[in-house]
């Protein structure tokens, strides 16, 4: 099965107290340089599967760019399709309190047009061997629609993932060509214009598979954090997925973890149920660890052919 990843890359600047976090204070702890991005994430977790994903992105002319393209093929994912370009990498600056949640961040997104010319010259080469297609749906448009294009020639499964939810929640004529749309709670709250505060999550599942039917999106599956996850689809489909029960040292990257467990469950035929729970087994693989990725699983462990 092929999977190809697109989106942007970053580098993850993460501080951590020593002692008792104070959000107006002077901290001492530590620092951590980490490769991040979603799509970055999402691609190297797939890998760790053992399987062989393709990523189509873009890093920046330095050291560092060097380095990230490096540990992808050192994870044996395919990186033919990454350019180097000035200001290709976007940098995440984050700071966790003493339960491992982040306190405070700031971003600053790289320039992602140049993948327009690159889908323009190699997008058939790059869809023709892929099953699915998991996109960051935030990106320029002309990405945006360039994929879906070629997912539509090609009759590739789409998966939308997000990092800018503000932007994403205006795609939505977009994400109705796409198979399953993944995000947190509170990016769905975003994007219905709905608190999606209060409710349980069996009372979530249910308002989730109403407001698909009516949205004509054809599926999404929630992150609730510790409470597990939720999933549903337009044709009535849903359900509730609980998460593990494990310490949590770092959240970081559990997200993108559990969006490349979904991606690899529906590439493999999976059902939303069974995606979603393989999309919870990675994350809680993650959030013990203060990697941004999960450790190395064999295919049978996670139910995989």
């Amino acid at each position: 099965m092929g999977i190809v990843v697109i989106g942007a890359a970053f580098v993850d600047i993460k501080g951590f107290p020593k002692d008792m976090y104070i959000p107006d204070g002077r901290n001492v702890g530590r620092i951590e340089y980490v490769h991040g991005g979603v799509a970055r994430n999402v691609v190297e977790d797939i890998a760790n599967v053992e399987l062989r994903p393709t990523y189509v992105g873009i890093v920046d002319d330095t050291p560092m760019g060097a380095a990230v393209v490096q540990k992808l093929r050192n994870h044996k994912v395919n990186v033919d399709y990454v350019l180097t370009c000035p200001d290709g990498m976007g940098t995440w600056l984050a700071v966790f309190d003493n339960n491992g949640d982040v306190a405070g961040s700031i971003s600053k997104r790289p320039d992602m047009l140049p993948l327009v010319g690159l889908l323009e010259e190699k997008g058939d080469e790059i869809f023709a061997s892929a099953d699915s297609a998991v996109l960051e749906v935030d990106l320029d448009k002309e990405i945006v629609k360039k994929v879906i294009e070629l997912a539509q020639r090609h009759h590739t499964r789409l998966i939308a993932l997000v990092s800018n939810m503000s932007i994403a929640a205006k795609r939505r004529d977009f994400l109705q060509k796409f198979d399953c749309f993944i995000c947190n709670r509170q990016e769905a709250g975003m994007f219905f214009a709905d608190g999606f505060e209060g409710e349980t999550p069996e009372e979530l599942c249910d308002l989730l598979s109403e407001k698909l039917m009516r949205a004509n999106i054809r599926s999404m599956v929630v992150t609730l954090g510790a409470d597990g996850s939720v999933y549903a689809d337009n044709q009535g489909l849903k359900g509730v997925c609980p998460a593990r029960d494990v310490h949590v040292k770092d959240t970081t990257g559990a997200g993108d973890a559990f969006c490349a467990g979904v991606a690899i469950g529906l590439t493999y035929g999976k059902d939303l149920s069974q995606a979603a729970a393989i999309g919870s087994a990675l994350a809680a693989s993650v959030i013990t660890s203060s990697e941004n990725v999960c450790p190395r699983f064999l295919p049978q462990e996670l139910g995989l052919e």
